[in-house]
């Protein structure tokens, strides 16, 4: 059985749309790279909950810019609020890989740590 065939003269419709669709594609693909490449990326490493008023978080922060960063860090409590935020400079450096190791006070007991951000 054959293949059935598009109707007599819409072929070329066929290869403009496949052709745009393609350059789409390839746009959205560059613009999305575009927008990441360059920017500072972070990870939480561990945390360990100290007491009922403290938390510790280690974290890494990878900068392929160099440039001075403050992190904000945050103790999470059980029901997902935050109960100990900090803000933590991160200078300036050759290496683009550093780690971090911060002592949070907390307002009751936190279950978790984590870096919420990187600027």
């Amino acid at each position: 059985m054959p293949l059935p065939r598009p109707a007599p003269g819409t072929a070329k419709w066929w290869v403009v749309g496949a052709v745009g669709i393609a350059l789409g594609v390839a746009m959205s693909i560059y613009w999305g790279l575009h927008a990441t490449v360059g920017l500072p990326t972070w990870q939480t490493v561990s945390y360990k909950v100290i007491d009922d008023r403290s938390v510790r978080v280690d974290f890494e922060v990878t900068n392929p810019g160099g440039t001075a960063l403050t992190c904000t860090v945050q103790a999470l409590a059980q029901d997902f609020s935050t109960v100990g935020t900090v803000r933590v400079a991160v200078p300036a450096s050759g290496n683009e890989r550093s780690e971090h190791r911060v002592t949070l006070r907390t307002t009751s007991r936190a279950v978790t740590g984590e870096v919420r951000t990187c600027e």
